[in-house]
């Protein structure tokens, strides 16, 4: 029929969310109609996994179910709008609000910047360590080298009696 019916009261969804170094955002449970939403503190590819789960047993439930996904991304996702008139706020709440808003989101930005100059500094000093050891290396070399030919012009000198 190609026709969708309203969710099944017996279906629940499961919503897992997972942030780029793998440690678990959101884990929820939610019936059939919900919303979710979360934050994340670290950039990058966030897996998000949706899993439907039956309190009843349904195996000739023929019906489609349909999930609508409404992803918004980025620092403009809150409609302050519809929050004020939910909440019932005045003009200078709602300004207080955003403010707040602007000012958690600089705090983020910061941690963020603060957490990529330690790894750049943490790979810097790495890189010239490796530099040091490596430039160490060559002069040791260089020193044996010079010790070895010294040694066997030496020995070649005093074997055709030159010295």
């Amino acid at each position: 029929m190609e026709k969708y019916q309203p969710s099944p009261q017996w279906i629940n969804l499961f919503v897992f969310v997972k942030d780029p170094e793998n440690k678990n955002l959101l884990a929820r449970q939610y019936g059939p109609r919900g919303s979710f939403t979360f934050t994340s503190q670290s950039p990058g590819e966030h897996e998000v996994c949706l899993h439907l789960k039956s309190i009843r047993f349904a195996l000739f439930y023929d019906g489609k179910l349909a999930i609508h996904l409404d992803m918004q991304l980025g620092e403009h996702t809150n409609d302050h709008t519809e929050l004020a008139a939910n909440d019932k706020l005045t003009l200078l709440h709602l300004r207080i609000q955003r403010l707040v808003e602007q000012v958690e989101k600089i705090q983020k930005e910061q941690e963020y910047q603060r957490r990529r100059e330690e790894h750049f500094r943490q790979t810097s000093e790495s890189t010239n360590q490796r530099v040091l050891w490596w430039s160490i290396l060559q002069t040791l070399i260089l020193v044996a080298t010079g010790i070895w030919q010294m040694q066997h012009l030496k020995s070649f000198f005093k074997a055709k009696k030159l010295v």
